[in-house]
């Protein structure tokens, strides 16, 4: 089974959080064939009324196909897959669609692993765990100020022609015409998407901003806060750096003069990253394969990281809950153990925080 870049195409949305409720609304706003698979109330809310998007310049609901599992979607040799969903969840999502018949014509002449597999994740795990199992798979690197906070509904609080920057590009390099042919159905449906040779760089560029993203979740002045990212960033690039992963020029993501303006959205809080958004809703996070993959990489080019360990243990431990605070991680990267952090008394303001 061969796929064909310019035959038309349908659009399997993986996943209806942010990134994958934003997507798929745009790429069904602009005409194009989609499922978005979503599951429990979000999903029944969307299937009943459509998808809520809340925009800067007013609310909208679109109408779309929606599925709960990969039993209710029939596979086509025309369908590519968006892989939209949060990495910790990667594996299970991916043994579940790749060996799902795909029919033509009510014949079977392949497997969902055949078909191309577009990877939305952050970190860089997804990559190689879809490598597994299906034969093309792209990487997409993704810029978008979205939000998911209430089932049926998503925040997108930039417009077209630039409502996100995704940089997309076979895994493990290379180009193809697959992958120019998603670029430019992106690129008409309101983001700018730019199909490179190297998403791997990008996948790492974005780590060393991602690796921040967890502390949203704890309190303290920004002057700590500030410290607290260029820290992070700068084990990341040590830990890349020692395990010949490559990196873009100047470590982060060349937006090529793109403006990607963030506009206000009523009831929308703008910088809270998709760490905090996932413990706000009550789920759980991708610290593991942020934090925790630079602490993996720290590990196997025997690099230290403390203070990317700290952070993924303050944030997946629950018995260090009371004490996520930007004192505590600081202090506990000059030396600080857990036992003595518990019995730093959280402040007043983490109090409230966590109440």
């Amino acid at each position: 089974m061969s796929f064909q870049p310019d035959s038309p195409r349908r659009y399997v949305v993986i996943g209806a959080g942010a990134v994958g409720g934003v997507v798929a609304a745009h790429l069904v706003e602009t005409g194009h064939d989609v499922v978005l698979v979503a599951r429990g109330e979000h999903a029944r809310l969307i299937r009943s009324r459509g998808l809520v998007v809340r925009r800067p310049d007013g609310v909208r609901t679109i109408g779309m196909t929606v599925a709960e599992t990969a039993s209710e979607v029939e596979l086509s040799p025309s369908d590519v897959l968006f892989l939209t969903v949060k990495t910790q969840d990667v594996e299970p999502v991916l043994a579940e669609w790749a060996w799902k018949p795909v029919h033509c014509a009510s014949e079977p002449v392949g497997v969902g692993a055949d078909l191309p597999m577009v990877t939305f994740q952050n970190g860089l795990a997804a990559e190689g765990t879809a490598l597994r199992r299906f034969d093309n798979v792209y990487g997409a690197t993704i810029a978008v100020a979205a939000s998911f906070l209430t089932p049926g509904e998503v925040v997108s609080p930039s417009l077209p022609p630039v409502a996100g920057v995704i940089w997309l590009g076979r895994h493990p390099g290379g180009r193809d015409d697959v992958q120019d042919s998603i670029a430019r159905d992106l690129g008409n449906a309101g983001f700018e998407a730019f199909s490179v040779m190297d998403e791997r760089r990008h996948k790492a560029a974005k780590l060393l901003g991602s690796v921040a993203n967890a502390l949203d979740l704890l309190s303290g002045p920004e002057d700590l806060r500030g410290r607290a990212k260029m820290l992070l960033r700068e084990e990341a690039i040590a830990a890349l750096h020692a395990a010949e992963i490559p990196l873009t020029p100047h470590c982060a993501l060349d937006y090529r003069g793109v403006q990607l303006e963030i506009l206000p959205v009523p009831g929308h809080v703008p910088s809270r990253f998709s760490t905090w958004q996932s413990f706000a809703r009550g789920t759980t996070s991708e610290v593991d394969f942020l934090n925790g993959e630079v602490v993996l990489l720290g590990r196997l080019a025997g690099v230290p990281v403390p203070l990317n360990r700290r952070t993924q243990r303050l944030v997946a431990d629950l018995r260090f809950v009371p004490f996520r605070s930007l004192r505590v991680l600081l202090d506990g990267a000059e030396g600080l153990p857990f036992h003595a952090a518990r019995n730093v008394r959280p402040s007043l303001e983490h109090e409230e925080a966590t109440a």
